[in-house]
């Protein structure tokens, strides 16, 4: 078994093209721990842990909208991959599409992507942010008694409502890392502080690869209109799938069902 408390850069596994998955804000890449398996049998799958986040790379000094995926391709390049299918969750969504952006995307599967909150819906956003604030410090306070947390059927429905609508299936030991990952996150207060000064971009109008956007409607993170900037203006021709009474993270609420929403897409 896994050690909770280790933060590792990446995961890198099976053979055939390559596919990028890229986890949410405050998370490692451990949030595809049980779509990985099925996607390998496919793919040769590179999950690596965005900069700012636990394991991952260090943030630059001067944070700009390209700071991550500045990091990010920086990883690739040193993975020898040049483009990819990327597959993204909440802040993974938003990055995938800013390497579509970039030429490095064969294909993007954002599911519940961040950042496409409406022009006017800047109460909404800030909303989340100070949500997001707040659940780092109670994940802080919650950590040293993890164990204990994930120990009850209760317990882990605790630690996971807000981010899924189904958890049963979701090892304890998985949810005592995301925990601890969360908490040990050394970039998010200076995230959360650019994102709050600066908002966010996308030169959408550079994408050109085939993108499939899915949102759960039970997300309790990122609510309507979270999503209307890219239905609206950012990428309008993207394939949208909505999944019924599925959380924010659909790869750990429903893996089998994500799976096959990225299984073949863009080939």
């Amino acid at each position: 078994m896994a050690d909770p408390g280790t933060f590792t850069p990446s995961s890198r596994g099976g053979s055939g093209e390559p596919l990028v998955l890229l986890h949410g804000f405050t998370d490692t890449w451990r949030s595809w721990d049980l779509v990985r398996p099925a996607l390998e049998a496919r793919y040769e799958v590179f999950a690596p842990t965005l900069a700012g986040h636990a394991g991952g790379p260090d943030l630059p000094e001067e944070l700009s909208h390209d700071s991550i995926p500045d990091a990010l391709e920086r990883t690739l390049d040193e993975a020898g991959i040049e483009t990819a299918h990327v597959v993204g969750n909440s802040l993974g969504g938003y990055v995938a599409l800013q390497l579509a952006a970039r030429g490095r995307a064969k294909s993007v599967v954002a599911l519940a992507p961040a950042g496409g909150w409406a022009e006017d819906g800047e109460a909404d956003f800030r909303e989340t942010l100070a949500q997001f604030a707040q659940a780092q410090e109670l994940v802080k306070a919650a950590v040293p008694h993890a164990d204990a947390i994930v120990a009850t059927p209760e317990g882990r429905r605790t630690a996971t409502e807000w981010f899924v609508a189904n958890f049963e299936h979701i090892p304890a030991e998985l949810i005592v890392h995301q925990m601890r990952g969360a908490a040990a996150c050394p970039g998010a207060g200076r995230l959360m502080e650019f994102a709050e000064r600066e908002g966010w971009q996308l030169d959408s109008e550079r994408i050109e690869c085939p993108v499939r956007i899915a949102w759960g409607t039970d997300d309790r993170v990122l609510r309507p209109p979270a999503e209307a900037r890219y239905r609206d203006g950012w990428v309008p021709q993207a394939e949208w799938v909505e999944l019924d009474g599925i959380g924010h993270m659909p790869q750990l609420d429903v893996p089998t069902e994500t799976t096959g929403l990225i299984l073949g897409f863009g080939d």
